[in-house]
């Protein structure tokens, strides 16, 4: 296999391996002779955009089953087509040509998927309205020949052949693992993902994700490559480490682009991309920009300037997001259906303000300068001692970084064992997961003046997901140990072992008396923490939570 890869992370923007030249392409290749168009083949629906590529859509299934640009196929892999989940089955498709646009429509039962081709553009337009539960609908896939682009990024099978866990992780046999769950990025960080060689890029521009569900830090599989060939994804809803429920309704567009080897058009991206030649098409339920709305905020009071801030809208119909400003936590938020939404501050990935804002079609709701309360931001609160940062994320903490794109069993993981000691780099020490089977029992050293010996205080534990209801215990010293807390609200598919960690974050107090601390000074307290839980199985399988911060306070 020959070329390399891309991808765009949205505000941190690069694209690796592609020519550099190119940088953002235009929408339309060079030009062909060809003029734009269609035709029927009696099996399948062709299409020309006049420009680079000509397409093929399933008269039976509504499959994309040729991809061909400048005269090379790039769909399939496995003798598969690309198309919604792993195939619709028998359905309505049928096409209409309006202009220079022309729209397939494909029915099956409920659902509704399009695809789109403008006259003079490379790119295919693919819009998915699913209604209910009565169809598994929550990918689009786009399947890709093998020898076409090299990828061995960490979110790829290639060249590893050993079955770490399930079907879906694998090990290199240099012990490095891969998984399409692997994908380092979250939705916020990326408008684009694919890959580019021989003068060639191949990419899906991903939607705005209003109809998807778990909001801008969720991670899912965005690509894979295996010796068969390699998939891109548009993940309609995607059920592990899901903090929300299912949404319903149309969602789109995605794109797929095909460049001359730079990155797609920043015209298409998420936010920028506009469609007003779409209103016309009669999609099932499609709202143009007429009917949506915006919500925009002079400011936001009581931010700690060392983090980033994003503020969230949710309901149980549609989900958006937008930056807040660094210098004053401006933001604003378009393209919002109509409704009243949840809006919600985040500091890092933690929220740290809740409250309610009520878009309308055509207007902008405009919000006076939001004020956090100093105590709805748990890193404000005065501590003996603090392990990591109140940011609804384990960065910082030992392995934190690896396991967004690895297995935990890694053999580039630090060991998930070993004692820590406050004052001695205790954060980089502190492993980023605890699991009832690997690392249970962790013992933390720090030391107490006097006068905070002679004191009752709260330790608190932060996590920001857990797996099979794990959650910590502590004992202080050999001599009092805490009541086993509740576990919270978690996910109950796997998230440490496929890339994520991202639940919904809790926090455990716990109220440890001073009989329980040495009163000599220059002794070492101890704290020892424990995952329990009557659930999951063993090793990194077992009961297990992430960690956001530790602290003792004052």
């Amino acid at each position: 296999m020959s070329g390399s890869h891309g991808r765009s992370v949205r505000r941190r923007t690069f694209v690796l391996g592609a020519t550099a030249a190119a940088g953002s392409a235009a929408l339309a290749g060079t030009a062909r002779a060809a003029a734009f168009g269609w035709s029927d083949d009696g099996s399948n629906y062709v299409v020309d955009t006049g420009a680079d590529l000509v397409f093929k859509v399933s008269k039976t299934n509504g499959d994309l089953t040729s991809l061909v640009h400048r005269g090379t196929e790039y769909q399939g892999y496995g003798g598969m087509n690309s198309h919604i989940e792993s195939g619709l089955g028998t359905s309505t498709v049928s096409l209409t040509q309006s202009g220079s646009t022309i729209l397939i429509s494909v029915a099956y039962g409920t659902l509704r998927h399009y695809y789109a081709a403008r006259s003079g553009e490379n790119n295919v337009y693919l819009w998915t309205n699913k209604a209910d539960t009565s169809v598994s609908a929550t990918r689009y896939i786009l399947r890709v020949k093998k020898g076409l682009f090299l990828n061995d990024e960490p979110d790829s099978y290639t060249y590893a052949p050993t079955a770490v866990e399930a079907s879906d992780v694998f090990a290199k046999s240099d012990g490095q693992t891969r998984s399409k769950h692997y994908s380092r990025l979250r939705v916020t960080d990326y408008d684009y993902v694919g890959w580019s060689g021989g003068g060639v890029g191949l990419w899906i521009v991903r939607s705005n994700h209003e109809k998807a569900s778990g909001g801008p830090f969720y991670r899912s599989l965005l690509r894979h490559q295996s010796a068969d060939g390699g998939g891109l994804y548009e993940i309609l809803y995607y059920g592990q480490n899901q903090t929300e429920a299912q949404r319903f309704g149309l969602q789109g567009p995605y794109v797929i682009a095909l460049t001359d080897g730079g990155a797609p058009s920043s015209a298409l991206f998420p936010g920028t991309l506009t469609t007003p030649w779409a209103d016309s098409l009669g999609m099932s339920g499609y709202v143009g920009a007429s009917g949506r709305g915006k919500v925009a905020g002079v400011g936001i009071s009581g931010r700690n300037t060392a983090y980033p801030y994003t503020v969230g809208l949710a309901n149980s119909a549609a989900q958006y997001w937008g930056s807040a400003r660094a210098s004053d936590g401006y933001f604003s938020i378009g393209g919002v259906l109509p409704g009243t939404y949840t809006l919600t501050v985040f500091k890092g990935e933690l929220a740290v303000y809740t409250g309610s804002v009520t878009v309308t079609a055509g207007g902008t709701t405009t919000l006076n300068t939001i004020a956090i309360p100093s105590s709805n931001d748990p890193g404000n609160a005065s501590a003996i001692w603090r392990i990591g940062d109140w940011n609804g994320t384990p960065s910082g903490f030992k392995n934190a970084d690896l396991m967004t794109y690895a297995h935990p069993s890694d053999v580039r993981a630090a060991s998930w064992t070993g004692n820590v000691v406050v004052g001695n780099n205790e954060t980089a020490s502190f492993p980023c997961y605890l699991w009832k089977d690997v690392n249970s029992g962790i013992l933390v050293y720090f030391k107490l003046t006097a006068a905070q010996a002679a004191a009752a205080h709260t330790l608190r534990i932060g996590v920001t997901t857990a797996y099979a209801n794990g959650r910590p215990q502590i004992t202080v010293n050999d001599t009092w140990t805490s009541a086993i807390p509740s576990p919270p609200t978690q996910p109950s598919t796997r998230s440490l072992t496929n890339g994520s960690y991202r639940g919904n974050n809790h926090t455990f107090t716990y109220s440890v008396p001073a009989s329980a601390w040495k009163t000599d000074t220059g002794q070492y307290n101890v704290l020892r923490i424990d995952v329990v839980s009557g659930s999951g199985a063993t090793g990194y399988l077992s009961a297990g939570t992430a960690v956001d911060a530790i602290d003792l306070l004052t």
